[in-house]
């Protein structure tokens, strides 16, 4: 079956991602803009995706809880269907989950450093902080990355939507959580214009 176009998106919600993962000892939380909306305990804007952050060594286990999907490699441009056993090459950081019924993608796997109990940036591994700090569940139990780490996340392209999404969650956060953004985006961006508002 071929691979359907980049943006043939139906993506589940958080709560029917959770129910597809129910049971998975392994750690993983929702990630992107859709964290953002767990934060804050509803909906606020339309998402393109479901982005879930798992830990690299352990991508076999979601693999085989999802097996009746196929999973596809994605970065630079490209979307590539990884073979069966086959582990994402290790500068690929991106797995897309392809629905061969609906021919549509579901969720975005991001592959990250850590273990289970140490969250690490991967684009700056020495950016790290206990798991417990940076990952929170909401009522239901869904887990999600607090708004601190996404916003460090989107802090790197700075699309129309990643400036909206800090312009709306930056006044909600804690100071702590503002000033730990800060600091681990001034050491991961010098510079970046978000930096002033994080006073």
């Amino acid at each position: 079956m071929s691979i359907p176009a980049h943006d043939a998106w139906k993506p589940w919600r958080p709560d029917e991602a959770a129910e597809r993962l129910a049971g998975v000892s392994a750690p993983w939380c929702v990630a992107g803009g859709w964290a953002l909306d767990l934060w804050r305990g509803r909906q606020t804007r339309p998402h393109e995706d479901l982005e879930v952050a798992i830990l690299r060594p352990q991508f076999p286990i979601f693999r085989a809880r999802l097996s009746e999907f196929r999973c596809c490699v994605a970065g630079s441009g490209e979307v590539r269907e990884l073979q069966p056993e086959a582990e994402p090459p290790p500068q690929k950081h991106q797995v897309w989950i392809l629905d061969n019924v609906a021919h549509v993608w579901r969720m975005d796997i991001f592959l990250e450093l850590g273990d289970g109990s140490t969250w690490v940036f991967r684009r700056d591994a020495t950016i790290r902080r206990p798991r417990s700090d940076m990952v929170a569940r909401t009522v239901d139990g869904i887990p999600y990355l607090r708004p601190e780490g996404v916003l460090l996340y989107k802090a790197k392209v700075t699309r129309p939507k990643d400036t909206a999404d800090f312009r709306a969650c930056a006044p909600l956060m804690d100071p702590a959580a503002r000033m730990w953004l800060k600091e681990a985006l001034a050491r991961a961006q010098p510079g970046h214009p978000w930096l002033g508002d994080l006073n």
